[in-house]
């Protein structure tokens, strides 16, 4: 080999080290980041934990005046909200992209496809102001009284959905939630279906199979990886969303069961208090509100993790 060859040799060999390092260096760097941002939020909370202790998430209190807070009402306000944003959020989902795929005629795929991905680049105070301006009013004159009447009669969830019809509150907040999860859902499930081959789905419509067989039994098994991915996305959204749940959940420290009642979320509780927070307790309990919505995104994104892990194991079992 000559003088040269062995340059370029080295000089290859060189270059894939230095490649390889910054990789590996940028994949420690996520990491590292991680680890500093929650170990940032944990110093910071220790001043509220020291004094409230466990007794913190347990809590209902919040008053800055006599120094109490708790973080109960918020916690519960993130976990209902968002629950009922992936309650509807999943099957509108489902269904915007089964039509899409399956059903929708060819001229109108393409300007639905545009539609959902205008909806899902508008801004989340745009949805907060249309909630607040236009969905509350009319969900208090319309949506709420029929609620009241056919919903709060019944036996024991009656009291889920009793309450003023003041239009805004938790069940108005996880509506508003679902909208604007929606768009990120169904475009992940849109295109998650369109990478299904043809031939399957054809020779499954060859056999006879009607067109939800074809989704129960083709279309899903083989993207229920992307699926999960996708609702995991919208639930991801959900949880963290600020703005348009601080304009329409009523922003109330108040246990209440009522949907129908005002409450608070922990981005909205941060986005209301944080810059008025004073003293060390206070701004440490925020603070700490913080850290328990990233200890739930965690756990979720965990929680997805291994639900995929187990799907792609069974995968590998079953062929």
């Amino acid at each position: 080999m000559s003088m040269a060859n062995k340059r370029k040799v080295n000089l290859g060999a060189f270059l894939d080290k230095i490649f390889r390092n910054s990789t590996m260096l940028f994949a420690f760097l996520v990491f590292s980041t991680m680890f500093a941002i929650m170990a940032t939020l944990f110093i910071a909370s220790l001043p509220a934990l020291k004094v409230f202790g466990s007794s913190f998430f347990l809590s209902d209190a919040w008053n800055p005046v006599t120094v109490q807070f708790g973080g109960l009402v918020p916690i519960f306000g993130t976990l209902v909200t968002a629950a009922i944003a992936m309650l509807i959020g999943i099957p509108v989902s489902f269904g915007i992209a089964m039509f899409i795929t399956e059903l929708s005629p060819t001229w109108l795929k393409r300007p639905l496809g545009i539609a959902i991905e205008l909806l899902a680049g508008i801004p989340s105070i745009i949805y907060g102001m249309w909630g607040l301006f236009v969905f509350a009013p009319f969900f208090a004159d319309h949506g709420q009284p029929w609620i009241n009447d056919h919903l709060g009669s019944l036996p024991f969830i009656g009291v889920i959905f009793e309450g003023p019809a003041m239009g805004i509150g938790m069940l108005t907040a996880g509506i508003i939630l679902a909208i604007m999860v929606i768009p990120f859902t169904s475009s992940v499930m849109r295109d998650v279906f369109e990478v299904v081959p043809p031939m399957l789905k054809e020779s499954a419509y060859g056999l006879g199979a009607t067109t939800w067989e074809v989704l129960r039994n083709i279309v899903l098994p083989y993207t229920k990886i992307g699926v999960v991915g996708g609702i995991m996305l919208g639930l991801g959204r959900a949880l963290g969303e600020t703005m348009a749940v601080t304009f329409v959940i009523g922003n109330a420290h108040e246990l209440s069961a009522s949907l129908l009642m005002p409450g608070n979320t922990i981005s909205s509780a941060l986005a209301n208090e944080f810059t008025e927070a004073v003293g060390d307790v206070y701004t440490s309990s925020l603070i700490t509100l913080g850290m328990t919505l990233f200890v739930i995104t965690f756990i979720v994104l965990a929680f997805a993790k291994l639900l995929l892990i187990r799907l792609s194991a069974r995968e590998g079992k079953q062929s």
